[in-house]
């Protein structure tokens, strides 16, 4: 790289700091000014900036110095015979001028700025870099103030360069902009257009209602035209008639005075006469007489009209007099009741508030008994380890405490025997179940009880999402073999094999025996959806109780959401549930219960007794509504779909249509759409036995059976 031609000055002597060079080689690494790529056009003219050469050490303070006054003391004589100035140059005693180094830089920025092309891109950025090299050069000279000079240079840099970058960005936003302006803008024309068409179509209306107008008026003038001739027409018709009607009276007068003896005759013919001879002045003041007669007696009737018009008859009086005595008497005797009806509830309160206390007594008695002596067993609990309460009742029906023991030790004997390795196939015929249908020897995957939960959740999950993209509910036994191929392909036999010999060895367990039964078909998947609704529904009104978010309820607070999740529960059911709560919280919490524990599982998917309790009261509440459906058919061996909806509705009256036809279509075991045709009566036992095992509820309080 060829190195450009220096110009070099003497350099600038300033007291307290050194001297500088000024140049500006494009290939010397010293005093370079770096271009950016646009500018490497600029960049490629060389440019000499040459130092100020002042016959002074000090610098030249212009243009400070115009306005102040030479100082002649300060000159000397030279060997010359020239006078030397002290403290400012040569060019100070005479006119006053530009320092040469400011005439230079100023010389070299113009020449910079006209080599700069005004049509050319990027012209203000050509700009600033002349600036830029301008300054740098001074900054260099400067040495003391050259750290101060060149962090304010780098400051503007820096805002220089934030402010390209805020630039870059918003001009992307600008174009954004833009664009939803004009979409605004087509939208607005849209609209405008959508007006005008309204607007004319309104208008259009407009017209069409004004010629509609315009015939009904013509319509209206012409029948106000008919009705006016049709007035004339029956005016002329009415003076026929009347004068018909005095010549036919004339007639029969003339025709009985002819048959009446002469002294009639003389009598008629004098009255006659008499009438002929009165003066018409008399007669018409007469008719004038009775006309005022006549306006004074329509004024008075008038008068009685608007004085008495509001006046009620005596009768209509009496009657209500009559009606407002008895309705008094009523009121008085349904205070009198009211009044009894209180008095007997503040007894009833107070003999309930009695018992409540001596029931409390009773139990902390109780309860200081059971601490004191020595618990009996409770045999209950031996259900759950041989098969569920109706075969432990069956092994220890009429049984000594001793006998139980030795039952249930054989029991215990006998499920923790040995368990096979391998299953036999059942093979694939119609009577073998889908999910079973499977061939040769089948390992045994000994699933644990977590694993049984965690396959169930599954399966019931996306059971459920499946039923809502299809919009109906499927067999859970074939989706259980659809989901067990999915997971498991090759697999999928062991599994299903493994988990119904999990589902025998856990029986006890509420949910997995739930989807023992609904896969088997003795109970309804009816029941699944249900108990996941109460639970739901539970868990949501506790929440909404909650209303500071710490997961805990006060006693009261508890009681109230739970009267609330279930309205129809007795008081004693609720206070069951929440004996329950109690009893599953730890010690350290006192007097609140924690909802969330109560709702959680252990680890082996089990759920806590509060929501046992929950099931097995649903379960009890469903078990009495039929009971109380069976006791209202009075007997009957065969219903109709009439008569269980009449019994039905005897029972429950709160029932909406929607859950009856339902509970009808699972008694009959058919569609909604065949439930009108279904006509033929079925057996009662079979409809109670089909309600027994569906999610059949109550809709309203129980009412009282006669």
């Amino acid at each position: 790289m060829s190195t450009q031609k220096e110009t070099r000055l003497p350099p600038i002597s300033v007291p307290g700091r050194q001297s500088c060079k000024y140049q500006r080689d494009s290939g010397s690494s010293q005093g370079k000014t770096r271009l950016t790529a646009e500018e490497r056009g600029a960049a490629k003219r060389t440019a000499s900036i040459t130092r100020v050469n002042w016959t002074s050490s000090y610098l030249s303070t212009w243009p400070a110095h115009i306005a102040s006054q030479l100082v002649q003391s300060g000159r000397t004589h030279g060997a010359g015979g020239k006078i030397r100035n002290h403290g400012c140059g040569d060019e100070f005693g005479g006119q006053v001028a530009k320092p040469k180094f400011l005439q230079q830089l100023e010389g070299y920025l113009r020449r910079e700025l006209q080599a700069i092309d005004p049509q050319a891109p990027q012209v203000q950025e050509r700009k600033l870099q002349a600036y830029r090299e301008v300054f740098d050069c001074f900054i260099e000279d400067f040495k003391t103030y050259k750290p101060l000079l060149s962090a304010i240079k780098n400051e503007y840099e820096v805002t220089l360069a934030y402010l390209r970058d805020q630039v870059r960005e918003l001009q992307p936003l600008r174009a954004r902009l833009v664009m939803v302006s004009e979409e605004c803008e087509r939208r607005i024309m849209g609209l405008r257009e959508e007006e005008r068409s309204e607007i004319r179509a309104l208008k259009q209306e407009r017209l069409r209602l004004q010629k509609v107008m315009e015939n009904m008026k013509e319509k209206h003038c012409a029948m106000r035209a008919e009705v006016s001739s049709l007035q004339d027409e029956l005016a002329a018709q009415y003076l026929m008639y009347r004068e018909e009607r005095d010549a036919r009276k004339l007639l029969i007068t003339n025709l009985s005075s002819t048959s009446c003896g002469g002294e009639e005759q003389e009598a008629d013919e004098e009255q006659q006469s008499e009438l002929e001879s009165k003066d018409p002045v008399q007669v018409e003041l007469c008719l004038r007489v009775c006309r005022e007669d006549l306006t004074r007696a329509q004024v008075e009737l008038n008068r009685l009209h608007a004085e008495y018009g509001d006046v009620v008859p005596r009768r209509d009086w009496e009657s209500l007099e009559h009606t407002h005595h008895e309705s008094l008497i009523k009121i008085e005797t349904l205070q009198a009741d009211y009044e009894q009806m209180r008095h007997e509830y503040d007894t009833l309160l107070e003999l309930h508030r009695q018992m409540t206390s001596d029931r409390d007594g009773l139990q902390n008695e109780l309860d200081r008994f059971r601490k004191s002596s020595t618990p009996r067993p409770l045999w209950n609990k031996c259900a759950e380890a041989v098969g569920g309460a109706e075969r432990w009742a069956e092994l220890s029906h009429n049984q000594s405490s001793q006998r139980r023991l030795e039952i249930l030790l054989e029991q215990l004997v006998g499920n923790t025997s040995e368990p096979k390795e391998f299953f036999t196939g059942l093979g694939g015929g119609a009577e073998v179940p889908v999910y079973l249908r499977y061939e040769g020897n089948l390992k045994n995957l000994h699933l644990q009880k977590a694993d049984v939960h965690r396959v169930i959740r599954e399966a019931w999950k996306e059971k459920v999402t499946e039923d809502e993209k299809s919009d109906k509910s499927s067999d859970l036994g074939e989706f259980l073999h659809r989901h067990l191929e999915r997971q498991h392909r090759e697999q999928a036999g062991d599994w299903a094999y493994s988990l119904m010999e999990s589902f025998h060895q856990h029986s006890n367990d509420d949910v997995i025996n739930l989807f023992y039964l609904i896969l088997t078909g003795k109970v309804d998947e009816s029941v699944y959806h249900g108990q996941t609704h109460l639970l739901s529904n539970l868990l949501k009104v506790l929440i909404k109780t909650d209303t500071s978010g710490s997961g805990s309820l006060t006693l009261q607070e508890f009681r109230e959401a739970l009267r609330m999740a279930f309205p129809l529960k007795t008081d004693l059911d609720v206070e069951e549930m929440l004996s329950v709560a109690q009893q599953e919280q730890d010690s350290s919490s006192i007097g609140t219960i924690n909802y969330q524990k109560l709702l959680m599982e252990d680890s082996d998917g089990k759920h806590r007794d509060f929501l046992t309790l929950v099931r097995r009261q649903s379960e009890r509440e469903k078990q009495q509504y039929v009971s109380q459906l069976k006791s209202q058919l009075g007997g009957r061996e065969e219903l109709t779909v009439a008569d269980l909806r009449s019994a039905f509705r005897s029972i429950d009256p709160s029932l909406d249509s929607t859950t009856l036809d339902w509970n009808l279509t699972m008694a009959f075991q058919c569609t909604p759409e065949q439930l009108e045709k279904q006509t033929a009566p079925v057996e009662t036992e079979q409809l109670l036995q089909r309600l027994l095992v569906a999610n059949v509820t109550r809709a309203g309080v129980q009412t009282p059976q006669d």
